[in-house]
């Protein structure tokens, strides 16, 4: 595909007859309202949230069908997907751990639809596969959630999610013979395993079977932790904690490397803050009935267990220090006033912290990019982790006793790198380093700063071919999330790899709500201050207008879940601000989304209908709300899954149904819903290469690019 964009000519022209022309079905209305504070809300499309409905079922398959046939009669489509398919084939690796004296790590050969696992004795012996997912379903639906070796190495405890649904079933296979045994968890959601030390069972959180036809909808309350003994039926698990008090809480559990206690984080919601307690083991073994022991239930930050000596738990939280500190806790003494600080907070923002080799590997961020430091036992400052450039690293996993650790670096430019770490000597050396058809050194990214409404400065990573003409005319593509505290960073991605190639500017910003610059950079984008999110993303995109990069009809804006509420919002603000946009499995409901499945969860970021005035802050930017006539939108194509059991799909059906019904002028108001598939998670490569190529298509076809 040739990198120039040709003028807006018979190309957009025909895209524009095409968009005119549709013929969107019909979505039935019905007289729905409900009253939020005295205030009468309408819901005309309140059957579509029925996702067992034949007359849902039906609208869904004649949505899909006007979508194909518009992405077919697209030019741009099949040039587009072959070179995405050509990107996205090369190989991938993730980052090795070590149990049992045995190697593990994934590998991707290039287009297989699940990445496979290895495992080895030593780095330099050949590998032998430790579980093939693609062995468990012919389409790629069915993918690995999670995969956990015993103490040993032998046995492998591992998820697996169907379909793309956030439900897991948890088996257990000998690595020795490939055969899985008898032992099957079912029920598992947001939980992974954690085996106790002498290898005879592991702990899980699960909830209560839900009622028929409930699975992908209904409200998941009351998460319990138990511990599963091999070879025992499910219904034989041991309950180790819950709390029947609050059905909100829910449990993470990890052993300790000495196998002497269970760190069990208490989750209260999505928001970073959670409370903390562990469960002592006795000799490596559990016993029924052991009582969990309390650290902190106050929720008042983020409490992360990061490992131990002896009774001395080793911890990373953002309490008192919002950029992070990590903190020693006494368990015989386990009083606030008996916390010791071993890393003090600092100017950048302390993300991830491990216990290897007798020190501490604590990563920050600094204006969004990865830095990484060393320091001792006693907290003192070792040396930096000299990392191959500016970008995102992550790894650095590892047990107290280790002497190497592995991690990962990317950019923009960069596709993921791994690498291993000698803890005591500092040495760094490739264990992975892909080749792929992308030439890096033809393009080059840069950090820029933005100034939003407000004043705040906020960091974007603009990446593009060298010799760009600044002259605004560039097809350009602005992704962002902006929310639950998960920082945008720069990273490798095909979507982006194959953009740059078509010839656009790919642009990613870091906006408030995320973790960038700690906990008050999060809270500035929650709840009753969310606007500033959308503030932060409209001046990304003025911020690149204004400075030549590109043009409201040339600038196309993507994300995904939040980031998919992101684009339904901003786009409904500011319509004449962009000329195509794709929100993907986006929260477009806000006055709802507490009543499904985990959607109540969302509560700390977004805030609740159910309070007067978190509901009018909601109103007032809820993208299914806020969709008004007599306005010219850009093209939009939503895109969901039929699966999807975290956002659920009504959200987007809902959202383009008002879409449809507004009179929002002639560019198309499409739906993409992808069968078999949910929010993204374990996703086959076919149905990856086909939506997000998809997607550049619609873009390209929007703006009038080369289709050859």
């Amino acid at each position: 595909m040739k990198s120039t964009v040709a003028a807006l000519g018979l190309i957009a022209l025909a895209a524009s007859i095409s968009a005119q022309t549709l013929s969107y079905p019909p979505t039935r209305k019905v007289d729905q309202q409900d009253i939020y504070h005295g205030q009468r809300v309408a819901d005309p499309y309140r059957w579509l949230e029925d996702d067992n409905s034949p007359e849902t079922a039906a609208w869904v398959k004649a949505q899909n069908a006007v979508t194909d046939k518009f992405l077919e009669a697209m030019p741009q489509r099949l040039p587009t997907r072959k070179l995405y398919t050509e990107l996205y084939n090369y190989e991938k690796f993730g980052i090795p751990f070590k149990e049992g004296g045995r190697y593990f790590w994934t590998r991707n050969d290039g287009l297989q639809q699940q990445s496979v696992y290895y495992t080895a004795a030593k780095l330099g012996d050949k590998p032998m596969v430790a579980l093939d997912p693609n062995t468990l379903s012919k389409d790629g639906t069915v993918a690995l959630s999670g995969f956990v070796p015993s103490p040993d190495g032998k046995l492998i405890a591992y998820g697996i999610a169907e379909s793309g649904s956030d439900w897991q079933r948890w088996k257990v296979r000998d690595l020795a013979t490939g055969q899985d045994q008898a032992d099957e968890i079912r029920w598992v959601k947001f939980s992974s395993a954690s085996w106790t030390p002498d290898g005879k069972g592991f702990f899980y959180s699960r909830y209560d079977e839900p009622k028929a036809g409930a699975a992908l909808t209904g409200a998941n309350y009351f998460q319990k932790l138990y511990y599963h003994r091999l070879g025992t039926p499910q219904s034989a698990d041991q309950l180790v904690f819950e709390n029947k008090d609050d059905k909100q809480w829910g449990f993470g559990a990890e052993v300790s490397d000495d196998g002497s206690l269970v760190y069990i984080g208490i989750w209260k919601g999505a928001g970073s803050k959670n409370g903390m307690a562990v469960l002592p083991l006795a000799k490596g073994s559990y016993v029924a009935g052991t009582k969990v022991q309390i650290i902190d239930q106050s929720f008042d930050a983020q409490y992360q267990a990061v490992g131990n000596e002896g009774s001395t738990v080793f911890v990373k939280t953002d309490q008192g220090a919002s950029r992070g500190r990590l903190i020693a806790i006494d368990l015989k003494h386990p009083e606030r006033k008996a916390w010791k600080t071993l890393v003090a907070e600092t100017a950048d923002t302390m993300t991830g912290a491990h216990a290897v080799g007798g020190r501490f590997l604590i990563s920050y961020l600094r204006d969004a990019s990865t830095l990484v430091k060393v320091h001792a036992k006693n907290g003192a400052f070792v040396r930096d982790v000299q990392l191959p450039g500016v970008g995102s690293g992550g790894g650095f996993g590892g047990k107290w006793n280790d002497s190497e650790t592995f991690f990962s670096y990317t950019s923009l430019t960069t596709p993921s790198e791994i690498w291993r770490y000698d803890v005591a000597t500092g040495q760094a050396t490739v264990f992975q380093k892909p080749k792929t058809p992308f030439e890096a050194e033809q393009f080059e990214t840069r950090r820029e700063f933005v100034t939003s409404k407000d004043g705040t400065k906020l960091p974007i990573f603009i990446a593009h071919k060298k010799g760009l003409k600044l002259d605004g005319t560039n097809p350009t593509l602005l992704y962002a999330y902006g929310g639950f505290n998960v920082a945008m960073t720069p990273t490798y991605g095909v979507t982006a790899a194959t953009w740059m190639k078509m010839g656009g500017v790919y642009v990613i910003a870091s906006l408030r709500g995320g973790s960038e610059y700690g906990e008050s950079w999060h809270e500035a984008g929650t709840k009753l201050k969310k606007q500033n999110v959308f503030d932060d993303f409209i001046a990304s995109a003025e911020w690149l207008i204004a400075n030549k990069y590109t043009q409201p009809s040339k600038l196309a804006v993507n994300g995904g879940s939040n980031g998919g509420l992101l684009i339904g919002a901003v786009v409904n603000q500011r319509p004449e601000l962009f000329g195509a946009a794709v929100p993907q499995v986006g929260v477009m409901d806000m006055l709802r989304f507490h009543k499904f499945t985990i959607g109540w969860a969302w509560v700390t970021d977004y805030g609740s209908s159910e309070d007067a005035e978190q509901f009018k802050a909601l109103q007032a930017y809820s993208p299914l709300h806020t969709v008004r006539s007599m306005r010219n939108y850009p093209a939009i194509m939503v895109t969901t899954g039929d699966h999807d059991d975290r956002v659920v799909p009504a959200h987007s059906f809902k959202y383009t149904a008002a879409l449809q019904a507004a009179d929002t002028g002639p560019a198309p108001k499409i739906i993409r819903i992808e069968t078999a598939a949910g929010h993204g998670a374990g996703k086959p490569t076919s149905k990856i290469i086909e939506e997000r190529a998809d997607m550049l298509a619609f873009f390209a076809h929007t703006f009038g690019m080369d289709s050859k």
